[in-house]
């Protein structure tokens, strides 16, 4: 039986802001062993037996970065696969896209994991107990889903309620999903013995899916269906990539797995698992991965503290200082200072809502931008001027571009970089510039083996970073 795990990258996580932020979303946030969720969720999905590819769901203008987060883990050059959505159009077209695609390379019996990119499960080893219980309910035509064992009546999680008459040979039947309940019902929930969490994970044969979104969501596959025979699909020696094509994809409906399939569907089983799961999904989640001091508080980063209690703060940037408080969630990044009481975890995504209605571009980008050739980080921002710290890698470039609003000086901090400007080529070393007009034709190059690293100074009345226009472009970003 071949076994392919599908990775759904798609989620911004605006409860984790200041951190996750559009370009930068909760799937890269970095915790404290220094790897981020979606390396995890990588590594735990290819150690499992029979895995044969990994395929990603994701955004397209992710897809670079996603790329160098697997490839810093992916050791055993595991073979990836790539469905790129031009924007969310939510899960149940993320289902659809990746089971078409599978039933397409690996055929109807190949069986698919689906795998959020942002949950972190700490007991490996239960997990696998729990994908193998999961492969030979799928195999036997159910639609398999995940139930974490409730620990504590939690109101924030949807839960699925089992079947006590109905067992099976390593899980139960799906009676219902419930929504979000309310304390009293989560308490309830949790006596009963018999409702679970949600994880949202789930498992299939790729034929048997199909068929059950044909049955019960026809409108969601054959949109989807259309949607796949006018994108465009690439191969290479990295990885195979499918790049929904956006008109097509608009028509596709805008509605959960959930909702659309496991619902109602009748083949629906779930088995129970106690695996050390957490969506991570607020910042009080994600301080539980510190440990606490003789206070209660959980710090990352230099912090000093005097007479506060039960606080985390995560500072990696300077200093911070905590005097007298308590119950506090303190998260500081060089652009932006969230803080918040922990009661009031879940209203982080408020301020992001006022961020976005104000068009305030903090909770898009961070300070430092990853880009396919490497990162940008803006060092000063001011009235008619910026200042960049540019860095490529080895063998990479940026596209053929002109700019109609600004002029760029380019100086060369280390490396080597091989330039053009209008109509000319240039190389420079360390400490050479070259100033590029506004309307000039230019690209940059970084011929060498280490890292080119220069600063870039912007002059001129707009410095958007919309006043791009491509002429050619590796990485298939090109305009023109």
């Amino acid at each position: 039986m071949e076994l392919i795990p599908v990775i759904l990258s798609g989620g911004v996580g605006s409860r984790l802001w200041p951190v996750s932020r559009e370009a930068h979303p909760k799937p890269f946030m970095e915790l404290p062993d220094g790897q981020n969720l979606i390396q995890k969720t990588f590594l735990r999905a290819s150690r499992l037996e029979g895995v044969v590819e990994v395929l990603t769901v994701t955004n397209r203008e992710l897809l670079f970065k996603t790329e160098d987060e697997y490839g810093a883990v992916n050791k055993a050059k595991l073979a990836q696969g790539f469905i790129l959505e031009p924007f969310g159009r939510n899960t149940a077209a993320a289902v659809a896209a990746a089971a078409l695609q599978l039933e397409a390379t690996h055929g109807p019996d190949a069986q698919m994991l689906v795998l959020a990119a942002d949950h972190l499960i700490q007991d490996e080893k239960a997990f696998a107990e729990a994908v193998l219980s999961a492969t030979k309910l799928a195999a036997e035509g159910w639609l398999v889903t995940f139930g974490i064992q409730p620990t504590y009546p939690e109101t924030g999680f949807g839960y699925i309620e089992a079947q006590k008459d109905a067992p099976l040979k390593g899980g139960l039947k799906v009676a219902r999903f419930v929504e979000k309940p309310d304390l009293n019902t989560a308490q309830s929930y949790v006596s009963a013995g018999n409702y679970f969490w949600n994880s949202g994970m789930f498992c299939f044969r790729v034929g048997t899916v199909l068929e059950e979104l044909r049955q019960h969501a026809p409108e969601v596959v054959e949109a989807v269906s259309r949607t796949i025979e006018v994108s465009r699909l690439t191969s290479s020696n990295k990885y195979r990539c499918l790049a929904l094509d956006a008109d097509s994809f608009a028509e596709v409906p805008d509605i959960s797995i959930d909702y659309a399939l496991m619902e109602r569907s009748s083949k629906v089983a779930t088995v129970p698992c106690d695996i050390g799961w957490s969506d991570i999904g607020s910042w009080n989640a994600v301080s539980e991965l510190t440990d606490a001091d003789e206070n209660g508080n959980r710090f990352e980063g230099e912090v000093l503290s005097h007479g506060s209690r039960n606080n985390y703060v995560n500072s990696e940037g300077r200093l911070t200082a905590l005097v007298g408080v308590q119950d506090l969630l303190v998260i500081d990044t060089p652009d932006a200072v969230m803080i918040a009481h922990k009661d009031h975890a879940q209203d982080v995504k408020h301020i992001v809502n006022q961020l976005k209605a104000s068009s305030h571009t903090v909770h898009l980008l961070h300070r430092t931008v990853h880009r396919p050739w490497g990162t940008y980080t803006t060092l000063e921002n001011g009235e008619r001027f910026k200042i960049k710290r540019i860095v490529v890698k080895p063998g990479a470039s940026l596209s053929l571009q002109m700019h109609h609003h600004r002029s760029e000086h380019w100086i060369v901090v280390s490396g080597t970089a091989v330039v053009v400007n209008d109509q000319k080529e240039l190389m420079l070393h360390t400490n050479e510039s070259t100033f590029i007009r506004a309307g000039h034709k230019h690209r940059l190059k970084n011929p060498g083996v280490i890292d080119l690293v220069l600063i870039e100074v912007q002059s001129g009345d707009y410095l958007g970073e919309d006043d791009i226009v491509r002429f050619e472009d590796k990485y298939g970003r090109c305009d023109a």
